[in-house]
C-alpha cells in the first residue's frame, strides 16, 4: 500500500462514516490496525476515488476494483473517472455524481460500468459519497460497489 493510499483511506473511511452513520462494511471484530490493509487488499467490494478535477481523476482504487476494471494501478489511477463507464452510459453516472454533490451521498445504485477491454459488467448496491478532508473542504467523491449481486454485505 503506497503512502497516498494510506492517506486517502483514512478519509473515505472517516467521509463515509460523515455521510451514512456507520464504518465501511468490514468483518465483525477485525482490529483497527489491521482494517486499512483488509480494505484495501481484501474487501470482496469495490473501493474507489476521484478528486475534485473539472474531469476528475481517480486518486485511489482497492485490489477489487482494480480487478473489476482490469487496469493496472499504475494506468487507473490519473484517469478520467468518466472512463469507468461507456460512452452510453456517462450520462446517467454523471446525474448520479451531480446528486451526490448536492445531497452528499447516494446509495443503491446499480449500473453498468466497463472494463479495461470494453466489456461491460454490472455493479451493485453502489453507494457514491462526497470525500472530505479533516476540515470539511471537498476533495471528491467516493465509491463503493459490489460486483458480485450474490455477495452483497457478506464480508466475512
Amino acid at each position: 500500500m503506497s503512502a497516498t493510499d494510506l492517506t486517502l483511506l483514512p478519509l473515505l473511511e472517516a467521509s463515509y462514516r460523515h455521510w451514512l452513520g456507520q464504518s465501511l462494511p468490514r468483518p465483525a471484530g477485525l482490529p483497527q490496525a489491521e482494517a486499512l490493509t483488509w480494505l484495501h487488499e481484501r474487501a470482496p467490494y469495490a473501493l474507489l476515488a476521484h478528486g475534485n478535477e473539472s474531469d476528475p481523476l481517480f486518486c485511489y482504487a482497492n485490489e477489487q476494483a482494480l480487478r473489476c476494471f482490469g487496469y493496472p494501478r499504475a494506468e487507473f489511477i490519473g484517469m478520467p473517472s468518466r472512463f469507468s463507464a461507456s460512452p452510453k452510459d456517462r450520462a446517467a453516472r454523471q446525474v448520479l455524481m451531480e446528486t451526490v454533490v448536492r445531497q452528499g451521498y447516494a446509495s443503491g445504485y446499480e449500473g453498468w460500468r466497463v472494463d479495461q477491454a470494453g466489456r461491460a459488467f454490472m455493479i451493485h448496491a453502489g453507494v457514491v459519497w462526497n470525500l472530505l478532508d479533516r476540515e470539511g473542504q471537498h476533495l471528491g467523491q467516493a465509491a463503493l460497489f459490489w460486483p458480485d449481486k450474490e455477495r452483497i454485505g457478506q464480508v466475512e
